[in-house]
């Protein structure tokens, strides 16, 4: 068995540095307890078990798992469980976060319907103490939830690891939440909200309304948003005017704006995420003023996808804010065709509201993010 200690040098630095201070009394502590879950998703329910487990033992060795039935609208991986917890526990030494495809011991969202199989279970648990570099000596105990099989008389009894048991969570069903995240988002930890917060990338041509859109949508649930990169980067690096914008620009517009995004998604307050225009739309302004295509943006199309894309039709009234150039009905209609094949290039469908009435586009807005994102 092969036990993964995430960012281990990281960790480990971490862990050195503070436990050469006295945190608090662990004199009459057992020496080694050990968790096991698949944290998914990582809820605060979990992180009251964890402070619990952790008060009672000098060192809580926390073990990731896979989950065996993931939600598919929400794959995540061992190392984004990792993170979370590292995250969590960052400030909390005597907590060490692990990760494991292998130890399978009795993880049960559902504990009604769980069977144990106590030789397997066993023969894992020692499989286990020996993965962490544990002696047989050391004083360790497998922490579980009160009402866990694991638990019971009839169980623990015959177990290699004794057991301890962590407070009952009645608020937090680890099954519950993991079925429908939306439904249960305050009681998500905040370091595992940006995996299940869905992104809305708003886009069209100049003049169609995104960025009042955008804010209308984030105000409306509650939701944080990244703003368009490209204005942003003409008043920061241009001077405020587009007159010295050139084809090396682009690439930086499209970092600065998928770090506004994930700075967005990052304890993400709802469960959806607003993008005030894409990375298409970035590509379809070099291909407009630079006449060719930019690699790095194409790439970052594909790599960085947006879970949902609103496309607004350019049939708004044009406004002159003095970075517009594309008022015509010839170049609107041309912008338009742009972003749409990109999008085409791309393998993107995006939803299109072509109602010219902006409340009418903001209801039809609100609709599909409840239809898609919220299931109402």
């Amino acid at each position: 068995m092969q036990v993964v200690i995430t960012n281990h040098k990281i960790s480990h630095k971490i862990n050195h540095k503070y436990k050469e201070i006295p945190m608090t009394d662990h004199t009459n502590l057992a020496s080694i307890g050990i968790m096991i879950g698949h944290f998914e998703p990582f809820h605060l329910g979990q992180m009251r078990s964890i402070l619990h487990a952790s008060g009672q033992v000098k060192t809580l060795h926390i073990i990731i798992t896979p989950h065996p039935a993931p939600n598919p609208n929400y794959p995540v991986t061992l190392q984004d469980k990792a993170r979370w917890l590292q995250l969590a526990c960052a400030e909390l030494p005597f907590i060490e976060i692990h990760t494991s495809d292998e130890i399978m011991l009795p993880v049960h969202d559902r504990f009604d319907t769980a069977h144990i199989d106590v030789h397997k279970s066993n023969a894992k648990l020692k499989h286990l103490i020996s993965g962490l570099g544990l002696s047989e000596t050391e004083q360790a105990q497998l922490f579980v939830a009160e009402n866990h099989p694991l638990a019971q008389a009839s169980q623990y009894t015959e177990l290699y690891l004794p057991i301890a048991t962590t407070p009952r969570q009645a608020e937090f069903n680890s099954f519950d939440i993991a079925q429908n995240p939306v439904a249960h988002w305050d009681k998500i930890h905040p370091e595992a909200r940006s995996n299940y917060t869905k992104t809305v990338a708003i886009v069209g041509g100049e003049s169609s309304g995104k960025t009042t859109l955008v804010h209308k949508l984030a105000n409306y649930y509650g939701a944080s948003f990244a703003l368009e990169m490209g204005r942003l980067y003409v008043g920061t690096d241009l001077g405020g005017s587009e007159v010295g914008l050139q084809y090396s620009d682009y690439a930086p517009i499209t970092l600065d704006h998928a770090e506004a995004v994930r700075v967005a998604k990052y304890r993400a307050p709802a469960p959806v995420t607003f993008v005030d225009t894409d990375f298409v739309t970035t590509q379809a302004f070099c291909e407009e003023y630079e006449g060719r295509t930019h690699p790095f943006v194409s790439a970052c199309i594909d790599e960085f996808r947006f879970d949902h894309t609103l496309f607004l039709a350019n049939n708004t009234p044009w406004v002159d804010d003095g970075m517009r150039s594309l008022g015509s009905i010839d170049a609107r209609e041309r912008f338009e065709a742009r972003l749409s094949d990109i999008f085409a290039r791309h393998q993107i469908q995006p939803h299109r509201i072509s109602s010219p009435n902006y409340d009418e586009r903001y209801q039809k807005a609100i609709t599909y993010i409840n239809q898609h994102i919220y299931h109402y």
